[in-house]
């Protein structure tokens, strides 16, 4: 956390430094522009204008089913380097049949929220032990019937 911190004051303060050196640079070069090109007038409103304009960009979700929340979790699993991808099944039990510990199944759970992009409570996390459990806790919490 404390280095997406880091990394966000980084790009913000880079981006003030070039909004300070090249907004004037291009300022100059329009002035200079108009001046050795006498035809036209200077047009008052050119420092009116912004030179940035936010907008905004939205996205929606791609559509979830119980089949694309298992490859998910499957893929999740598969890269995860303590699981190996010969023994996982959906009814693999991660501490049982995949000799992971708690630790290992707080680091499943964590690559789980990454992936889906939602927190999942201490106190459901306890309760997902296999693979299945996870889709069927994804796909109620995203209300998913199919």
């Amino acid at each position: 956390m404390a280095a997406l911190v880091k990394n966000v004051k980084y790009l913000s303060s880079l981006a003030n430094v070039c909004l300070r050196s090249t907004v004037p640079r291009l300022s100059a070069v329009i002035i200079v522009r108009h001046i050795n090109d006498r035809r036209q007038p200077l047009p008052l409103n050119l420092f009116k204008l912004p030179f940035y304009q936010p907008r905004r960009w939205y996205a929606g979700k791609p559509p979830l089913t119980l089949e694309t929340i298992q490859k998910r979790v499957e893929l999740v699993l598969k890269l995860y380097d303590k699981i190996n991808p010969e023994k996982l099944t959906m009814d693999s039990h991660f501490m049982n049949d995949l000799g992971l510990d708690s630790l290992d199944q707080v680091e499943i759970i964590m690559a789980i929220e990454d992936e889906f992009g939602f927190e999942i409570p201490d106190a459901d996390s306890e309760r997902l032990m296999r693979p299945r459990d996870i889709v069927q806790y994804i796909a109620d919490k995203e209300d998913i019937f199919h």
